[in-house]
């Protein structure tokens, strides 16, 4: 009768077994955990009012652009109102970064405000937005 002994011992199986189970756990890890390097780009964001959003900030930064150009506004006047562009911008990609690259019709419409609200500005700023009254608040009453 032949007796039955293992020629591999404890430790080589035990070698393999883990050697098997570690790239499995792995992608089986990686597919419910995404850490900070899997992150989408910002540019990933997609909808209407993203690519509406995302339209406007170009749209102002163009004419805070093609404003400058011409000397209508200073290089302060235009880092200022870049600046603000630039925030809103920032504000509309942490909203939609946190909300699965959507941004709800209440924040939206938030920003559109406050984008409109640079917009207004510019054009007070160049002269070519229209004065509400007399004039006598130097043009800064915004035209709501």
């Amino acid at each position: 009768m032949r007796s039955f002994t293992p020629k591999t011992s404890l430790r080589t199986a035990t070698l393999t077994a883990f050697l098997i189970a570690v790239p499995l756990a792995g992608a089986y890890a990686a597919g419910h955990h995404k850490g900070a390097l899997d992150a989408s780009d910002p540019t990933d964001f997609t909808g209407p009012r993203v690519e509406g959003l995302i339209q406007q900030v170009e749209g102002v930064r163009q004419g805070i652009l093609d404003a400058r150009q011409a000397n209508n506004i200073t290089p302060a006047v235009a880092e200022r109102l870049e600046m603000r562009t630039v925030r809103i911008s920032q504000a509309a990609e942490k909203i939609a970064a946190s909300d699965h690259g959507r941004i709800p019709a209440a924040q939206y419409h938030d920003l559109l405000r406050r984008l409109d609200n640079v917009d207004q500005r510019l054009r007070v700023d160049t002269g070519s937005g229209f004065l509400m009254g007399d004039g006598a608040d130097g043009g800064s009453y915004p035209n709501g």
